[in-house]
């Protein structure tokens, strides 16, 4: 007799990921996470508290979501339920962590505008860029997180 049991999607491997929601979000959130820290970098990073945040978060999301894709890509999880289960965890503690980098990268955005410096422009419009990536990017963190937990 068979089970009446609903049966879970088999998680992708290879060239599928990059079909396959949530799992087609992670190259957008390196790719926008990239130019987050890209962007913070090219500036004078004259609130380096706050900027600092923003590069770690960045960078270090940037990099543990590569290493994500790559695992993904290798077939590296077999399968295994636990995959989702890390995959979820880790996109909703990013998502937050990725909010508060975002706002602050906003606050330092508004507080360049009162700074004096020849290159005042350039450096709001790359804080601007910035703010807006990193905004975007926690966007796509949470889609990812809450297309797991729906799934």
């Amino acid at each position: 007799m068979a089970s009446a049991a609903p049966t879970q999607p088999a998680l992708p491997s290879g060239p599928a990921v990059f079909k396959t929601i949530p799992y087609a979000f992670i190259l957008p959130e390196i790719l926008c996470g990239t130019w987050v820290w890209i962007l913070v970098a090219a500036t004078s990073v004259s609130f380096p508290l706050l900027q600092g945040w923003v590069m770690y978060v960045s960078l270090s999301s940037c990099l543990i979501s590569l290493l994500l894709l790559i695992s993904y890509l290798f077939g590296l999880h077999k399968n295994k339920e636990t995959w989702k289960v890390l995959d979820s965890l880790y996109h909703g503690a990013t998502a937050i962590l990725y909010m508060s980098a975002a706002v602050l990268q906003a606050n330092a955005t508004i507080r360049s505008e009162t700074e004096s410096s020849p290159n005042l422009p350039l450096y709001y419009q790359l804080n601007s860029a910035a703010s807006f990536f990193a905004f975007i990017t926690t966007f796509l963190y949470i889609l990812h997180a809450f297309s797991i937990y729906y799934q």
